[in-house]
């Protein structure tokens, strides 16, 4: 019986026991100087690198929803046709994928003789040519004369097959429509200025003035990209025009702008299928049978790249729990205990607050 006491009796002081943690003071200089110095560093780490440098109190989307709506214009006449939009540009429809005929291989009616050479030298006051550096090598031989190409200009004359073909004009104008939009934050935007009184008639973009001018020239796009135009338009080529829209919803919506950068994408020293080129067919009825004439065409293909990234400040609180517990510690298991006192761990919301009811819910 004095067992069984004993042991009620211990089972009852350890389930009514009372117990709180005993805090000892240490004077020690250089144990405090140590410690806050391990306080500050901690301090600086997440100032200055999760909150600046990684920007951890923010959220963030990449990989908008996008469409890209394009529109080729411009007319072009080279020494035996005149070229429109429904002939150079491939696929017609305007989607984010193009091309646009620079030079075809099949020219009809070609005959051995002398005509002016395209693109090349142009005649000195005495009527000699002056020879300038070509990135091709022309298509006959020179012959010294300088013969008119057309009403205002005069070339070098050259021996070879009549007519040259020429490549089409780089003053050709894209229209680049794009609109995005970040479904988890609900933000959508494009890059055309809402103006009605018509301003994409008469501007052309430039990064500076028109930055909502979405209107190239394609001679512009290659010389962005670091090609020349010639030697491009002779074997053809791909060109990426890319859109990036990296965005802070913390400021206002004017500094979301869009920055365009251009870059050739296909391998131009490929020894093997080198450009870019394609073939199709014109098809016509001949003294009653079907004809075709097969074209093989080099052209400047276009792919409109669009890419970005938006970020939004969130829950202070919503940071890794690892992180958290290095800063709010003390606060989450109730503050600095005191000797003789308990206390309560504070209740935290670790929740988010929805869009739009305050930008900095952890302020």
């Amino acid at each position: 019986m004095k067992a069984r006491g004993r042991a009620m009796g211990a089972f009852g002081d350890y389930v009514w026991s009372y117990e709180t943690p005993k805090v000892m003071v240490v004077k020690n200089r250089n144990l405090g100087i140590t410690y806050r110095l391990v306080q500050l560093l901690i301090l600086v780490y997440f100032i200055w690198y999760v909150f600046i440098v990684q920007k951890g109190y923010q959220e963030s989307e990449s990989g908008p929803e996008s469409s890209v709506i394009t529109k080729v214009k411009g007319v072009t006449r080279s020494q035996h046709k005149v070229w429109d939009v429904e002939e150079y540009v491939k696929p017609p429809e305007g989607g984010s994928v193009f091309s646009i005929i620079t030079r075809v291989q099949v020219t009809p009616s070609q005959t051995q003789g002398t005509c002016a050479e395209v693109g090349s030298g142009r005649a000195r006051g005495g009527g000699a040519a002056r020879p300038e550096r070509r990135p091709l090598p022309p298509p006959g031989e020179k012959t010294g004369r300088c013969v008119p190409y057309n009403r205002t200009r005069k070339t070098c004359e050259i021996v070879a097959w009549c007519p040259v073909e020429e490549a089409m004009a780089p003053e050709f104008t894209i229209l680049i429509k794009n609109s995005i939009h970040f479904p988890r934050f609900r933000f959508s935007k494009g890059n055309i200025k809402d103006s009605r009184d018509g301003y994409l008639r008469t501007c052309i973009f430039n990064e500076t003035t028109d930055l909502y001018c979405p209107i190239f020239k394609l001679g512009f796009i290659v010389a962005q990209a670091g090609e020349n135009f010639s030697a491009l338009a002779e074997k053809g080529g791909v060109i990426g025009v890319i859109i990036n829209w990296n965005c802070n919803l913390d400021l206002p919506d004017s500094e979301c702008n869009p920055r365009y950068s251009f870059r050739r994408l296909d391998p131009k020293w490929a020894q093997v299928s080198s450009g870019y080129n394609y073939r199709f067919a014109k098809y016509y009825h001949c003294s009653g049978k079907s004809t075709r004439t097969l074209i093989k065409a080099y052209g400047i293909r276009v792919d409109v790249i669009v890419q970005g990234q938006v970020t939004d400040a969130g829950s202070f609180l919503s940071l890794p729990t690892s992180s958290r517990r290095l800063l709010l510690g003390p606060l989450e298991q109730g503050g600095n205990p005191q000797v003789g006192r308990g206390s309560h761990a504070p209740k935290v919301n670790s929740g988010r607050k929805p869009r739009g009811s305050s930008p900095h819910p952890w302020l």
